[in-house]
């Protein structure tokens, strides 16, 4: 059995940071975001080399080879992928006797801020969901995923990734303590979709972030960071604005939102931004911008930009003689899609 899997990436427009632990238990976290056509992709075959396990990351040229039946052990090579399958091997024993070849892909650089480890995690264990034939919702799915990357794997970072892939589209999330969360759906007019994609701008900046933003973030909540805690308040009140000025079409209110946001988020942690990044945001500005921010913690990778779509090249002219690309996007509003071939 062939089995496909794609899950789309999201921008989160506010709220970011507030879903990550301690800060969700302790005040509960909110984040407004949408998927985009952008996918980390999954492909597993069944049929594969006799009784061989063989994960396969096409764009990082990472291939590792282990024995079927049995828990693969860590050794830092694609150790995501290993607890997945080890986890899945724990729900489903006849998994020992299936030979499994599989190969990932994803159309953005890997820690580039459009939540991309997360949904690749997403797109593998679908495809062992598939292939076991297990009754899972995408609740289900996402708090799986949400548990082998954060819990099993401890990489830091926060839930909206996850259920953001699984779910897809516009919505409005809630998170709160014990892994307890709320998706709600937004029903949004397509004039409006129109507008707000015709006013976005995604941009790679093509510099490295920095995982330490997320554990600073983490520190500052924990120690009850007064300036932090502060910052992440406004960010998740911001969350709820920007959905109702959304919802409503209006863009212009939603951009003077999201530039407090910004200014929020640079005092969550010290690295959110740098020189660099400062550089290309006032630029953006000066170019004819309303507001702007980067995507995912801070630091770097992705940045997307609120722009009068009269303007719009002025502000891409100015991106592109800043050395970095132009990611062409539209709003996806489907979550991880899988078949069979």
């Amino acid at each position: 059995m062939k089995i496909r899997v794609k899950a789309p990436l999201r921008l989160g427009f506010g709220g970011g940071g507030t879903d990550v632990e301690p800060y969700c238990s302790d005040y509960g976290g909110a984040v407004f975001n949408t998927t985009i056509d952008l996918f980390a992709y999954c492909l597993l075959d069944s049929d594969a080399e006799k009784d061989l396990i063989i994960f396969e990351s096409m764009d990082l040229g990472v291939v590792t080879t282990y024995s079927a039946g049995k828990s693969i052990p860590l050794d830092g090579k694609l150790d995501l992928y290993k607890h997945i399958y080890n986890a899945f091997l724990k729900i489903s024993p006849k998994l020992s006797k299936k030979s499994i070849h599989i190969k990932t892909y994803s159309e953005v650089p890997s820690g580039s801020g459009l939540g991309g480890s997360s949904t690749l995690v997403v797109a593998i264990a679908k495809g062992f969901v598939d292939l076991l034939g297990l009754p899972w919702g995408d609740y289900e799915l996402a708090r799986f995923s949400y548990h082998i990357e954060r819990v099993e794997a401890g990489i830091i970072g926060g839930h909206q990734d996850q259920y953001a892939a699984c779910f897809g589209g516009f919505n409005y999330m809630e998170f709160y303590g014990n892994e307890r969360v709320l998706v709600n759906p937004l029903r949004i007019r397509n004039w409006v979709k129109a507008e707000f994609e015709a006013s976005l701008i995604l941009y790679f900046t093509g510099i490295t972030r920095s995982a330490s933003i997320i554990e600073e973030e983490k520190k500052n909540a924990i120690e009850k960071n007064k300036l932090a805690l502060d910052a992440m308040h406004q960010s998740k009140k911001d969350s709820l604005l920007m959905k109702e000025f959304i919802l409503k079409g209006e863009v212009k209110k939603f951009a003077d939102c999201l530039e407090r946001s910004w200014q929020a988020k640079k005092r969550m942690a010290k690295g959110v931004t740098n020189k660099a990044v400062d550089e290309i945001y006032l630029g953006a500005i000066n170019a004819g911008a309303l507001a702007g921010k980067v995507s995912g913690a801070g630091g770097g990778g992705f940045m997307f930009f609120v722009c009068p779509p009269e303007k719009k090249f002025n502000v891409i002219k100015f991106l592109q003689n800043a050395g970095g690309q132009i990611y062409n996007f539209h709003f996806y509003n489907d979550g991880v899609t899988s078949w069979k071939q």
